[in-house]
């Protein structure tokens, strides 16, 4: 081997240790901020209380604050926001437009218009506590229903119309206002319970989310970061364009579609679970890409990453910023993801 052949081997293993090195900095970031956010709250608990509580050995209350409040809203923060982190990324490389996210595609929307759907029609309207696990599995399929609608109809605009990536999120706003209104039109035949229900997708809550929420949000996330990570390469390639990437053997078209069926499958369930929570699918992408540049087999878990780290401080901001008041944390995610998406348009105005 010669020296420019070793020196270029190392150099690429020294890239790799870097990117890998920042992975494993963003997973310990989401354990502290978890335990952060496991102290905090209405019922103080010291640092040496919440271990003593992780490990059995605290009073029956502090175990009950943990274990049943606490501890399934840090979980849902960490799944949500890696679904949603990860669903971006993954958008915004299919549809290669860098504005492209979940909530900007109107795939969440969609996704509230269909569990809206299933609490005032069809019957699925008993959110949250009186629920039973067949009421939470019609939301959350009728949710994602809702959000494949949205996919198809953007699919189908692109297929027919070879519309631009600019003109692809406008389709998305086109949707998001569309299922908007649709979501209002239910609420305005809805009863006072069905109605509360449904505002309840609008705000987008981590302090009702239960054990259930985090399994099936977690039953959805696991096959669908394995199909990611399994295609990084292809949305590599996809970088470099359809026809490079077609030329280096990537079924693009059915890679497109499965991804954002994929995505939009993660998404749903999110959404389902815990309402709309906007910009995190859109700003842990861009946040990661800084670090790790457009490489996917670590841009995708570090946008996971990246997401439930975004979320878990969301959450921890919604419950200290109007103390003892808990703002909805998908209002917190708003005014912070707002800025950005404005500095992108600018940033991207070229493009647009």
């Amino acid at each position: 081997m010669s020296g420019n052949a070793a020196d270029i081997l190392a150099g690429y293993g020294a890239l790799l240790g870097r990117k890998a090195a920042v992975v494993a900095v963003l997973a310990a970031l989401v354990v502290v901020l978890a335990l952060a956010g496991l102290s905090v709250g209405s019922y103080p608990l010291s640092m040496a209380d919440l271990l003593a509580a992780l490990a059995g050995r605290a009073d029956g209350v502090t175990s009950h604050v943990v274990s049943s409040i606490r501890l399934p809203r840090a979980a849902a923060a960490v799944t949500a926001g890696a679904s949603l982190g990860v669903a971006g990324a993954v958008m915004q490389n299919v549809i290669r437009n860098p504005l492209a996210s979940p909530f900007t595609l109107g795939v969440s929307q969609g996704a509230a218009f269909g569990a809206a759907l299933a609490i005032v029609a069809l019957g699925g309207h008993a959110a949250k506590g009186l629920a039973t696990t067949v009421q939470s599995w019609l939301v959350a399929l009728s949710a994602f229903a809702g959000a494949l609608a949205t996919v198809a109809a953007i699919l189908l605009l692109s297929t027919l119309r070879r519309l631009t990536p600019a003109s692809l999120i406008l389709a998305g706003v086109a949707m998001s206002a569309l299922f908007g209104a649709a979501t209002m039109f239910l609420q305005f035949f809805s009863t006072d319970s069905q109605l509360a229900a449904t505002v309840f997708w609008t705000f987008g809550d981590l302090g009702r989310a239960g054990w259930g929420d985090v399994l099936l949000m977690a039953a959805a996330l696991a096959p669908g970061m394995a199909y990611f990570l399994w295609n990084s390469w292809g949305y590599n390639a996809l970088e470099w364009g359809d026809e490079t990437a077609g030329g280096l053997g990537v079924s693009v078209g059915t890679l497109r579609l499965a991804s954002l069926v994929a995505s939009a499958l993660v998404a749903a369930v999110t959404v389902a679970c815990l309402g709309v929570i906007g910009f995190v699918g859109l700003v842990a992408p861009h946040v990661m890409r800084f670090f790790v540049g457009d490489d996917h087999r670590f841009l995708l878990p570090c946008s996971a990453l990246c997401g439930s780290s975004l979320l878990l401080a969301a959450d921890i901001l919604s419950r200290v910023l109007l103390a003892p008041v808990v703002v909805p944390v998908g209002i917190v995610t708003t005014f912070a993801g707002a800025p950005l998406l404005l500095y992108l348009l600018m940033k991207g105005r070229r493009v647009l």
